[in-house]
């Protein structure tokens, strides 16, 4: 792709996105969904004005690592120690559930397999891809509406995070039956040395930035130090300790999130975010599919892959929180916000096709619950909050894409 090209590419995808994401509010939506449908229709499976590149989708990983640093920074510290033991339990049904039924969705489509079959490991599989959440979407959703940093959003946002890397470690385990040279301890013993590291990392970093910050409060090196920090925190979490990059950044906004210019530094990271790789991360998910490509088999199964995918996430999250005291909406609430997939179902989706436990053909199925699920997701939480008075109209207040 040559730099013209690229030029045309992200001038077409910035209009869509706020084109569409406008549209979304007109209808009283969350913009991130306009943003995503903007994709879909200017991508492969409409206009094919845009296609998938190595370069967008490098943007795209830029801006989620940025939207999840953010979301770091805005994380209440307080509310955090008091939800870290509910939000470890929500997770641990989010992961249970899915993998229970995505297994049982392959079995009941293709019969049911032997254990220590290869049939059996695949259908092991599928239910281990349900397993990943995407909280990307949830916390611009929530940010949208004003409740990121309310104690049931710290709750959603935690769970989403010890979810991908009780994933991440579900995927280690399923390929080490098939791949005997994965080490199982040594995955779950690098998760614990990144967090290990992640803590006495992050206090003598907070304690440098609170020094910086009291002799330079908001000028702009605040923010670049700090955006340093995140991609830092981000390369170090998965090449060394092979912990997906989001955790990495999300962990380095925690670690500033109580340095009194930590406002300050959220809105600089919102300018780069809004005007560019925010809208190439949210398109890049219409982008990555192509609709016309889906045959009538790989349909069918990808709409019981979508409702089964929806369904166990909610019920196994919602009825979590709901016996861990979370009452009435609010544990559906939960239950909404986790279901959303993203790039970590990609990952483990490909990772599945390098060591063949994962045909090509599956990925549509992929993809399509990512698309449906990031679009449901954001619309059904503001119906969800607009039940509450004062809140159908707080999605007025934040906007990523304006």
């Amino acid at each position: 792709m040559d730099t013209m090209d690229i030029l045309r590419q992200l001038a077409i995808i910035i209009v869509a996105a706020k084109f569409m994401g406008l549209v979304a509010r007109k209808l009283r939506a969350p913009q991130v969904a306009g943003a995503i449908v903007a994709g879909l229709i200017i991508g492969p499976s409409l206009l094919g004005w845009v296609g998938s590149s190595d370069f967008l989708s490098g943007m795209a990983e830029i801006g989620v690592i940025m939207l999840m640093f953010t979301a770091g920074l805005e994380t209440n510290m307080q509310q955090l120690r008091r939800t870290g033991v509910k939000a470890t339990l929500i997770a641990c049904m989010g992961v249970f559930v899915p993998l229970i039924g995505g297994t049982l969705l392959f079995m009941g489509f293709y019969g049911f397999a032997e254990p220590g079959s290869d049939a059996f490991y695949r259908a092991l599989f599928i239910g281990t891809v349900l397993t990943a959440t995407s909280v990307s979407i949830t916390v611009q959703t929530l940010r949208e509406l004003g409740k990121l940093s309310s104690e049931l959003g710290t709750t959603i946002v935690s769970a989403a995070i010890i979810d991908d890397v009780i994933g991440i470690i579900v995927l280690t385990v399923v390929i080490g039956f098939k791949d005997p040279t994965t080490s199982i301890p040594g995955v779950i013993l690098n998760t614990v040395l990144f967090f290990v590291f992640a803590g006495v990392v992050g206090y003598v970093t907070y304690m440098i930035f609170k020094k910086f910050d009291k002799r330079w409060p908001h000028t702009r090196r605040i923010p670049i130090l700090s955006l340093a920090l995140a991609f830092a925190l981000a390369y170090i979490a998965e090449e060394f300790f092979g912990v997906a990059d989001i955790t990495g950044a999300y962990v380095a906004g925690i670690i500033l999130s109580s340095l009194q210019d930590s406002t300050y530094i959220s809105r600089k990271m919102d300018i780069n975010s809004y005007m560019l790789f925010g809208p190439v991360f949210f398109c890049s998910i219409g982008l990555q599919t192509n609709i016309r490509e889906v045959n009538s088999t790989i349909l069918l199964f990808s709409l019981g892959f979508v409702i089964v995918g929806l369904l166990t996430k909610i019920a196994g999250c919602g009825l979590m929180a709901h016996i861990l005291g979370i009452r009435g909406y609010d544990s559906l609430k939960v239950g909404v916000g986790m279901m959303t997939r993203g790039e970590v179902a990609l990952i483990v989706a490909q990772r599945g096709m390098t060591v063949g436990m994962l045909d090509e053909a599956y990925f549509t199925s992929v993809i399509l619950l990512i698309i449906v699920s990031s679009i449901l997701t954001p619309i059904i939480l503001k119906l969800l909050y607009a039940k509450e008075t004062g809140v159908a109209d707080a999605s007025e207040q934040g906007d990523m894409i304006a």
